[in-house]
């Protein structure tokens, strides 16, 4: 009996079941309002640079086309690591260099990341050989 309450008391963590296998599963108590949460969710590409680095610098136009060109499609954010509200980011994503990307499904589930300069052919071929194959948003009118 003991030990069922250590396990229980382990396990639960922030809303989320964390197994003793390293597996999240979410809690009944909020998997109602995340299920309709998921539909709404895309893949996400994280940039994690400082406005300030070159390559950083040389990615952002890159980024600023896929956020216009695949909106809706996949979700694409900068996190700026030299700025002080982002200070905890770096050792959240466990970021050794910058920029480092990281590709995640919807699901939130890292599939992959890379350090430093990405061309936009390569970020779009990355996302292919994970199993999407994206296209572009149709150009919204003004």
């Amino acid at each position: 009996m003991r030990q069922r309450m250590n396990y229980s008391a382990l396990c639960v963590l922030g809303g989320f079941l964390v197994c003793a296998c390293g597996r999240k599963m979410e809690s009944t108590a909020t998997a109602s309002a995340t299920d309709a949460d998921l539909e709404l969710r895309l893949p996400k590409l994280v940039d994690l640079g400082a406005e300030k680095c070159i390559p950083c610098k040389k990615m952002a136009p890159i980024l600023a086309e896929l956020t216009l060109e695949y909106q809706g499609v996949f979700e694409v954010e900068f996190i700026d690591l030299w700025k002080p509200e982002n200070a905890e980011m770096g050792e959240l994503y466990a970021v050794r260099s910058i920029p480092t990307q990281i590709f995640f499904d919807a699901e939130g589930r890292e599939l992959w990341r890379h350090e430093g300069y990405l061309s936009k052919e390569d970020l779009l071929k990355k996302w292919q050989e994970l199993g999407f194959d994206f296209a572009p948003s149709p150009p919204q009118e003004s």
